[in-house]
Parts: C-alpha cells; structure tokens; sequence
C-alpha cells in the first residue's frame, strides 16, 4: 500500500499540472501566439494574487461563461525549448460574460401545483441567450460553423484546461469555436483522497454540463459539436452524454440528431468498461424506456446520425494501471486492447457487440511512451495531433490513408507514432 500510495502522490497529484505544462509547451508549429477561447463553469470565482478574475477547485452552485485569453510566456529560450520551439501559452486575461441561477433552480407554490420560479426562469433564459449570443458571434469569425468542446480530467486548474483547450483550438487552425467545460476539479486532500473528492465534483458537474452542451448546441448556427475529454473528464462527459440520450430517445431522436453531436473523442478514458457500456447503451436498450409517449419494445431504434466515437488506449498508462487496483475494475477503458479481449469475450460482451453492429466506434491503440506516467501522451506525441487533426478538421474516417493508423482488426487500429517521442 505504501508503494502505491507513493505513486499515487507523484503521479496522479502532478497529473494536472503536468497536463497543463506539457499542453503550454505543445502549440503546433502553425499556431498563433495568443488563442481566446470561450469558457463555461461551476467552479467558484476568486481573485488572483493580482486582483484578476480566475476560479478554484470549489463547487459553485451558479454556472459561469466568459472568455479567456491565452499569450504566449516566455521566449524559447528563457522557457528552455521544446520539441516544437515555440513558447508555451498562459493565461492572461479571464472576462465573465455572463452567469446562470444557482441550481437546483428555484421552486414555487402556486394554486396549481409547484412551479420553477418565474424570476429564475427569466434569469435563465436570459444568460441562456447571452451565451448564444457570444457563440454566434464567434462562429461569425471561424471558418466553419463547428464547435469543440473539450473537457479537462483529474486534478486540472482551471488555467490548466484553459490551455489544453486553447492547445487543442490551435491545433485546428482556429477553423472551429473552442469551447472549455471546466468543472470542478483540483481540490485539495492528497492524492487519494482528493482523487475521491474530484470524482463526486465530477458527479456534480453534470447536470451543468448536460445544460451547456444543450444550449450550445441549440444555437441556430451551430451545425456540427465536436467533444474532446480526457481521463476523468471521460466519465462525466459520458455521464452527460447518457443523460442527453434518455433526453433525445424520449422525444424519438438521438443525440447526433437533436444535440449536433458528430464526433466524441476520449483520450486515456478513465473509467470502468462495463460503466461505459451502460452509460452507452443502457437507456437505449431498455425496453421499458418510455420512446415518445409510450414505451415501444420492438421499435426501430432511433438513427444514430453522424455520431462517432473515438477512444485512444495505451496498455503503458500506469495511472489508470493504478485506478483499476483501486476501484477493483474488471478494466479501465482506457488501457483497453485488441490483445486483451478474449474472443470469447468479444462475442459475450454486449459493448462489443453494439459497437461492431452500429460501427459507431475506434479503438485506437497507442504503444508509445510519451506523456508522463503514459497518461497524457495525446499532449506529447506528433502522430496523436496528425490524427486529431484528420479526424476533426479533415474528416478523415479510420483507414484513410491521411491518418497515421494500422488495422488490427475492426474497430481496433494502431497508430503509427514517430520514433521519438518526447518523455521517452
């Protein structure tokens, strides 16, 4: 336990920081020096040491949006180089635009029955289209009408999402409006205990993140949502995502189809295999589900529509090693692997099953070293952003000659990383 323990203090505790770091230092040769990206989230504001807006690790129960503004630091070679020789980007300016009711949202008593309040309903509507208002007006600028929603993980300052966030939107040439959905996490109480205190945040932060993605998503020129998490983050956007897809079945739909949804893309997921199988596939399998008015057993499922997922594993990530030892998991997703399903197992498990039907899935293995404790490669490795960047801005599918990958066996691919990666 005391070895555990130990690398639990020096991995998973610097996992944020490193994330951050690694993702300052890792601006593509083709991106800008400064990014500025929309934010939403329920941490709690505070102020920095120089008096300027910035949030915390603590739960809000109001959520905030705004902007944030991303610069590059110091020169090449104050900061010691890169692999890339660009200056890594910081936060330099935090501007709220607007703020949501606290939540849960207030409740009346009318002669008629409990009610939302109405001054919390206008309060709502009313931040609901200032949020809009700005997307819009960012889509006005991009190239395309898409945008990238990316979701941080484990023990992550809001700075730290921040600029993998604005790592990820230069990356895609600015072609997109990136978007980051911070929650909560970072709170304090050592590595084992603040990982658990992170994972109910986590818990916390759905029902606000269900209600950005539902807004962002309704906004009139918006026609493609692109979602990006990573570790931890992959369990509450999956969270999210089986909660907007009981929404979209009960009226019919889908979440491709109502929610914009093209693409979910989940770096080093850490999250238990039959968690993620339920949370996929648990509302829409259900017979009793109600689909419209009534439940409908042997009704043709809902289209899937332009929906994909995309999980990137890596049999060498020690951190999510540690996370099945802890929680006593069958497998994470994230170290997942042709070699490591059985074809017994293949054929019995119901995730496979569904994802070989609906090819509605990758797996792409990653063997590489990069990213510290193999954990945060996607911010390290130059093969990971060629296929992000044929993915996303390309639109190249798994086995287009375009993205670095090899076939194993459908959905199962490799990809082709270069020699040397940087943390090796």
């Amino acid at each position: 336990m005391s070895l555990l323990m130990t690398y639990l203090t020096t991995t998973w505790s610097s996992e944020g920081e490193r994330e951050g770091r690694v993702g300052s230092a890792a601006i593509g040769a083709k991106g800008a020096s400064n990014e500025n990206i929309l934010y939403v989230t329920d941490r709690a504001p505070m102020t920095s040491d120089g008096g300027a807006l910035s949030y915390s690790s603590v739960r809000a129960r109001s959520m905030s949006f705004g902007s944030v503004a991303l610069a590059a630091g110091q020169s090449v070679a104050q900061a010691g180089g890169n692999r890339r020789g660009v200056a890594p980007l910081n936060v330099s300016e935090i501007t709220k635009l607007g703020e949501f009711p606290p939540s849960p949202y207030q409740i009346e008593l009318t002669a008629d029955g409990p009610r939302r309040h109405r001054a919390t309903v206008d309060a709502h509507l009313k931040a609901a289209a200032t949020l809009q208002d700005e997307v819009s007006a960012r889509l006005a600028k991009a190239k395309r009408k898409e945008v990238v929603i990316f979701v941080h993980g484990y023990n992550n300052s809001f700075d730290d999402a921040a600029v993998t966030a604005g790592r990820f939107c230069a990356l895609l040439s600015r072609d997109f409006v990136c978007v980051l959905l911070s929650w909560p996490a970072g709170g304090s109480g050592g590595a084992l205990y603040g990982y658990n205190i992170d994972r109910e945040s986590g818990e916390f932060a759905v029902a606000d993140l269900k209600k950005a993605i539902r807004i962002i998503s309704a906004t009139r020129q918006v026609e493609d949502v692109h979602l990006i998490a990573h570790s931890r983050g992959a369990d509450v956007l999956l969270s999210t995502l089986q909660h907007l897809g009981m929404e979209a079945y009960s009226t019919r739909s889908s979440p491709g189809e109502r929610y914009k949804i093209s693409n979910v893309v989940l770096f080093a997921p850490d999250i238990d295999l039959d968690i993620a199988a339920t949370k996929l596939f648990g509302f829409v399998s259900d017979p009793d589900a109600p689909h419209g008015a009534v439940a409908e057993p042997y009704d043709v499922l809902p289209r899937i529509g332009p929906l994909h997922l995309t999980i990137y594993s890596s049999p060498t990530d020690m951190v999510l090693a540690l996370s099945r030892g802890l929680f006593g998991s069958v497998a994470r997703l994230g170290r997942l692997t042709r070699d490591s399903i059985s074809a017994e197992e293949a054929g019995a498990n119901p995730l496979w099953r569904n994802l070989h039907l609906t090819g509605v899935a990758d797996f792409i293995e990653y063997d590489g070293r990069a990213g510290f404790g193999g954990h945060s490669y996607f911010l390290s490795d130059p093969a990971i952003e060629r296929d992000i960047i044929a993915l996303l801005r390309d639109r190249r599918k798994a086995g287009h000659p375009d993205r670095p990958l090899i076939e194993i066996r459908r959905p199962f691919w490799r990809i082709s990383t270069d020699e040397a990666a940087p943390g090796q």
